[in-house]
């Protein structure tokens, strides 16, 4: 596609926590004060973040936008674009928050097959109890905090468990990925002897060195 001429390209979007998403005021810590008037009171991002969580859990990606979360705040629309730069930004930090609903265990609490067995159950129950993750985690990085300090339990386990460090990456992908693809799976019964299988294999690999 020719583009007009004299516009300037629009750089990809790559990740909010790559482009300051991390900090409290979002855009306007960037420059958001360009868009006019003043910073709107009563809102900050951990309030707008639980609003789209909410209208996500209720009425799913196809229902979610800028128009439907402004309602949820009682706000208007451009009060939102004060915090963020774009509705991916909300959905990338409504995915890491979800994240943070995860209880962590510690890195030596227990045997690493039973905090694998806590991460995984969890996880399958995050991926469960908000349906939308599951498509959202394969359009983003996924390197918010939450998510990251998630990622970085699993593999201390993987680790503790004696897996070889040429092994450790594969493993940690395979636990991650089992957990994902049963997010739909109903039967608890049928996800446990799963899981319990997966540990065997990484015995198994674990005694073959």
């Amino acid at each position: 596609m020719v583009r007009p001429a004299g516009r300037a390209k629009r750089p990809e979007r790559v990740s909010v926590w790559l482009e300051g998403g991390s900090s409290r005021g979002g855009a306007a810590a960037r420059g958001g004060a360009g868009r006019g008037g003043d910073q709107p009171s009563g809102l900050d991002r951990e309030r707008i973040t639980a609003a789209v969580v909410r209208v996500l859990d209720a009425e799913g990606l196809a229902g979610f936008s800028m128009r439907r979360l402004a309602a949820e705040l009682n706000v208007t629309a451009m009060s939102v674009y004060w915090y963020v730069d774009t509705k991916d930004d909300l959905l990338e930090l409504a995915l890491d928050a979800v994240f943070g609903e995860l209880a962590l265990p510690g890195a030596e609490s227990e045997d690493w097959r039973e905090r694998l067995r806590g991460l995984a159950v969890g996880y399958r129950a995050l991926v469960v109890r908000h349906p939308w993750v599951s498509t959202l985690i394969g359009s983003f990085l996924n390197i918010g905090p939450c998510s990251v300090a998630f990622s970085d339990r699993v593999r201390r386990v993987i680790r503790d468990s004696g897996m070889p460090a040429h092994g450790r990456t594969g493993a940690v992908s395979a636990v991650i990925r089992f957990v994902y693809g049963s997010g739909t799976i109903e039967g608890h019964q049928d996800f446990a002897f799963a899981l319990a299988l997966l540990i065997a294999g990484i015995e198994a690999m674990v005694a073959r060195g």
